[in-house]
């Protein structure tokens, strides 16, 4: 199925995981445990929590009571934050279909692309992980 909006496997696999991590809180959760409630690939979990890791946004204590633990609280973590650790910084001041050089000058489809761009830029910037914290703890 074809989607307007595609957030990459491993940017999903970040969001969710920070998300479940963070509603299990201060409770450590391994890569294992992850993998399973997400049903996703424990090797490509691991490497995005590497990635996390690697940029502050988690820690991660090894052994047999270890896991990942956020590093900063889940209301000071953007989804664009999650987004651009995985992924790279977003661009939205270029042409949304990739052209380098767009045969039109003050193109109306660009313009209304980019003002979409920047309404889900900002949306993603300003939705932080606690949103998706729930009161009871649950998932």
């Amino acid at each position: 199925m074809s989607m307007l909006i595609n957030i990459s496997e491993g940017s999903s696999l970040a969001m969710h995981g920070l998300a479940l991590i963070a509603n299990k809180s201060p409770k450590r959760l391994n890569v294992k445990y992850l993998a399973k409630e997400l049903n996703a690939s424990g090797a490509h979990l691991a490497k995005v929590f590497q990635q996390l890791s690697k940029s502050g946004l988690v820690k991660s204590l090894r052994g047999p009571n270890g896991g990942f633990v956020l590093n900063k609280s889940a209301d000071k973590i953007s989804l664009l934050e999650i987004h651009e650790i995985i992924d790279g910084r977003v661009d939205i001041d270029t042409c949304p279909l990739g052209k380098n050089n767009c045969p039109f000058t003050g193109c109306n489809l660009c313009d209304d692309l980019n003002s979409i761009s920047k309404k889900t830029y900002d949306l993603f910037k300003n939705m932080k992980l606690s949103k998706f914290i729930n009161s009871d703890g649950k998932k």
